[in-house]
């Protein structure tokens, strides 16, 4: 299988991989909203995915595939946010709204990697 993936693939599989982790810490706030001194945790990957593939941009193919196989989504606290008045830093309703865009988000990916696969499945094919 390692020789028929591409780095389309491998970057919708760490796409996957940001958007689970995003979910966890979404829903671990959504938990915690009625938790005093509870800090509400983000996740991080776009930007420093996106500067990783910009310098590997003009390298090899390795280095791409180095790329796509170190990137890791990164959880955050947001220490200095709070929300109410006993220290809890969750706003349940931004946090509603971020679960609702990262299940648009993961909808998109598997659709993209259900259309890339079908392509592939119609290569081997040869229809």
């Amino acid at each position: 299988m390692e020789s028929i993936t591409n780095n389309a693939l491998r970057m919708m599989e760490r796409s996957m991989d940001f958007l689970w982790t995003k979910q966890t810490a979404i829903l671990d706030n959504l938990a915690n909203v009625e938790t005093p001194n509870y800090k509400a945790k983000y996740v991080t990957f776009e930007e420093a995915f996106r500067q990783q593939l910009r310098a590997a941009a003009d390298a090899d193919y390795g280095q791409m595939r180095q790329v796509l196989d170190d990137a890791q989504a990164t959880v955050h606290v947001a220490q200095d946010e709070t929300a109410r008045m006993d220290g809890n830093g969750v706003d349940a309703t931004e946090q509603a709204i971020e679960l609702a865009r990262t299940a648009l988000q993961q909808q998109h990916v598997y659709n993209a990697i259900s259309n890339d696969l079908t392509l592939l499945r119609t290569a081997i094919r040869g229809q």
